[in-house]
């Protein structure tokens, strides 16, 4: 059976990006894998604003910043993003064990990001998106499988 997952709350809450479960990747603490994705956007054109979404209060202050175009994005974003989050969301899992344990008594189910607004990351409102949080959390689940 389908696993599928959104906000913070609930037995899942920790697939989220916005869970408090912080890391050091890249010689940084961050607070979320949200503030860290969204910070890399713009790692190598403005270092100013990566460091205020580094430090920004809350996981949606960091995912709004990241979504603003005042700044130029990094020319390599669409090619690297996946590969981004897919580093920060593997570092989450391995820095905490509670949530490494939740993930892994997964199975093998399918895990979905029920993101009705988002067709990339979740499967968007009618089920038709990529789901690549979903991919890369079953991804993740694997390796941790081998370690």
């Amino acid at each position: 059976m389908p696993i599928y997952f959104y906000s913070t709350r609930g037995e899942y809450g920790c697939f989220s990006n916005f869970s408090r479960h912080g890391f050091e990747l890249d010689e940084l603490w961050w607070m979320t894998s949200e503030h860290y994705f969204q910070a890399q956007k713009f790692a190598a054109r403005d270092r100013a604003w990566f460091d205020k979404i580094h430090s920004a209060r809350t996981p949606k202050e960091a995912a709004k910043m990241g979504r603003s175009r005042e700044h130029p994005l990094r020319e390599d974003w669409e090619k690297v993003k996946d590969e981004i989050m897919h580093r920060a969301v593997l570092c989450k899992f391995q820095t905490h064990e509670d949530i490494r344990e939740i993930l892994l008594r997964t199975g093998d189910e399918l895990i979905v990001e029920n993101a009705p607004g988002d067709y990339y990351w979740g499967c968007g409102k009618d089920g038709s998106g990529k789901n690549k949080l979903g991919e890369i959390l079953m991804a993740v689940r694997e390796i941790l499988r081998k370690e």
